[in-house]
């Protein structure tokens, strides 16, 4: 790795954290083309400890994006098919009993991790899709009365998708509302679809991203120095009450029956904070507010059925609010 990112990590240099961050990008280009905002969006979601979901068809590199992502930051990442018969000790771990000792062992799932892809998470019943609710909540699992902590950094990203739905238990709103950002995965463009083609005839195999070069440009200390340094990140009074007026919109707006929780409301601040910090600043402007408020509360409001019927979307919705809600000056 380059020593500054190792001096990053030991001296806590939000400056070279953030260069380490921001090299990211360049770094997960060299496996995934064209998805910038998603990189982004899983950055912002560390540096806020949240989760995420991604929402895209089969086949637009969501597992590649996420096994890619800890490669470039030297994190652990475990992968779980989620399945109609899965139970929630398979994500958890269970006590297993040695015959050796005559005692229970605990064997530690594949939770225990940095990144977990939970894939089609949507597929698995409400009992296990809750297994990972305390995981992500708590950042910690209870098995037989004893809490057992999980690794930090710790992010889970569920993935869904959004066009097949037999077989399928929809997420509650209450766990929707656990994600940090849920994000959109869509389908390249030509060009980027042609790149992939090229790279797929050169040689390039998506399981191997030591050989498409992938190295770690940045480390769990370079994120940790980040976080500190967003948390320092002024907030004023004047963006504060543009969050709530926002969230409050949702709550009124005729096309939903479900507006922005104060949950969510807590969210968008925290997400266009780190936002705010990544692009250079140490204070919030508006701007920070609207780039990150689609991912941060698409998944927390709800349509009504007769608006769903004419095409309304959540997007569609939050964009409206976002040009009527002042702007503060």
């Amino acid at each position: 790795m380059d020593p500054t990112t190792d001096n990053a990590g030991q001296t806590g240099d939000p400056g070279a954290a953030r260069a380490s961050l921001e090299a990211l990008r360049a770094e997960i280009a060299k496996a995934v083309v064209g998805q910038d905002p998603a990189v982004t969006g899983l950055v912002v979601a560390l540096l806020c400890r949240g989760h995420v979901l991604l929402e895209g068809v089969p086949g637009v590199a969501k597992t590649l994006l996420v096994r890619a992502l800890a490669s470039a930051l030297e994190l652990d990442t475990k992968r779980v098919q989620f399945t109609p018969d899965l139970m929630p000790s398979d994500v958890t771990g269970s006590l297993v009993y040695d015959t050796r000792t005559a005692e229970f062992s605990f064997q530690p799932g594949p939770v225990f991790t940095n990144l977990l892809l939970a894939d089609e998470i949507n597929r698995t019943p409400p009992k296990t899709q809750s297994s990972l609710l305390e995981a992500m909540e708590e950042r910690q699992v209870t098995v037989d009365g004893t809490p057992r902590p999980l690794p930090d950094p710790f992010l889970v990203a569920a993935t869904q998708n959004p066009v097949e739905y037999e077989g399928t238990y929809p997420l509650p709103e209450a766990q929707l509302d656990r994600f940090l950002l849920k994000l959109t995965i869509p389908l390249p463009s030509r060009q980027d679809e042609i790149d992939v083609l090229t790279r797929h005839a050169e040689g390039f195999n998506p399981r191997d991203l030591h050989a498409a070069g992938v190295r770690p440009v940045a480390s769990p200390a370079d994120l940790e120095a980040a976080r500190a340094a967003v948390a320092k990140t002024t907030i004023s009074p004047e963006i504060t009450a543009y969050v709530v007026d926002i969230c409050r919109a949702t709550r009124e707006s005729p096309s939903l029956t479900l507006g922005v929780s104060p949950r969510g409301a807590t969210a968008l601040l925290a997400t266009a904070r780190a936002w705010a910090w990544l692009t250079g600043r140490d204070y919030v402007i508006p701007d920070d507010v609207k780039a990150l408020a689609l991912p941060t509360l698409r998944h927390r409001v709800q349509l009504r059925p007769e608006a769903e019927m004419e095409g309304v979307t959540a997007d569609s919705v939050i964009n409206a609010i976002l040009a009527h809600v002042p702007v503060p000056r």
